[in-house]
């Protein structure tokens, strides 16, 4: 499988558009790699930064001459996206995303059965709370995962090509079916989201100055993207909601034990949540 592109078209040069962007500069995987998006400082920013070859505000000129296709926005935006590249692309122009759901994502894609793009969906595991360009590093995803989500009736040799790119770029590459994608990630990612969010808005400002490492670890994700997080949990909200309910579930086993004052049991619950954070490592 090749590991050269021509031409890379990104379409939202930011955190992960940039950093695959960098990648694709640093290993001289692309010849071109052209930038697409709706604010000119920030492609400017990209394109200083080394992430982009070119840029463009023009979405089907952008994407006409491109080998490769990742759109890398707001998952809110990606399906109205994919129907306007795969609108402008030539005949078999491999295309992917870095959306953090994908079961509306590939079932959007998959309505339309005469398509002139061959998509498959992805989500890089690698990332930041920060944003933009000026954030992006070329080794972001080395030794990360990147979950690829084809469906009964995507072609394998598509998967591959998809595979082979992020491979590339240092991921590690692992196949899911979409809604077993969004039900995990609910799991590992969505639901810790709102958790830190929670935490860090229940905290009263005058404890504030009194916050260490552990609040700063336990709530970093939730300086994160409003706009984005916002996308990411209403577009997967049932199973976001269900593991919430796990969670709530898990909480309220410590609340009792705490006001009981049953030291067994909060020992007991506090020791599985260690084993289950220590089978993960360092």
């Amino acid at each position: 499988m090749t590991a050269h592109w021509p031409t890379v078209t990104i379409v939202g040069a930011g955190l992960i558009g940039g950093s695959a962007g960098l990648a694709l500069a640093s290993r001289r995987l692309a010849d071109r790699i052209i930038g697409v998006g709706r604010s000119e400082a920030s492609l400017a920013a990209a394109q200083e930064r080394g992430a982009v070859t070119e840029t463009t505000t023009d979405l089907a000129a952008g994407v006409a001459a491109a080998d490769l296709v990742l759109v890398a926005t707001r998952v809110g935006m990606i399906p109205s996206l994919l129907e306007q590249i795969d609108a402008a692309v030539r005949p078999a122009t491999l295309i992917t995303d870095a959306g953090s759901t994908k079961a509306s994502i590939v079932a959007a894609w998959d309505q339309q059965p005469n398509r002139r793009g061959r998509f498959v969906g992805s989500h890089p595991l690698a990332g930041s709370h920060q944003r933009g360009p000026q954030a992006a590093a070329a080794d972001l995803f080395e030794g990360r995962l990147t979950v690829l989500t084809p469906t009964p009736t995507t072609p394998p040799g598509d998967c591959e090509a998809i595979a082979a790119f992020w491979s590339a770029l240092g991921a590690d590459v692992l196949e899911l079916p979409p809604a077993e994608h969004d039900r995990l990630l609910a799991a590992a990612s969505h639901a810790p989201h709102v958790i830190a969010a929670a935490l860090a808005a229940a905290t009263p400002a005058a404890a504030r100055r009194l916050t260490a490492g552990g609040w700063r670890d336990t709530t970093r994700i939730a300086a994160g993207d409003p706009e984005l997080w916002a996308d990411i949990l209403l577009d997967n909200a049932a199973a976001i909601a269900s593991q919430l309910e796990q969670v709530t579930a898990t909480t309220d086993h410590l609340r009792a034990a705490i006001e009981a004052g049953d030291r067994a049991a909060l020992i007991r619950l506090l020791t599985h949540a260690k084993e289950s954070r220590d089978a993960l490592g360092s």
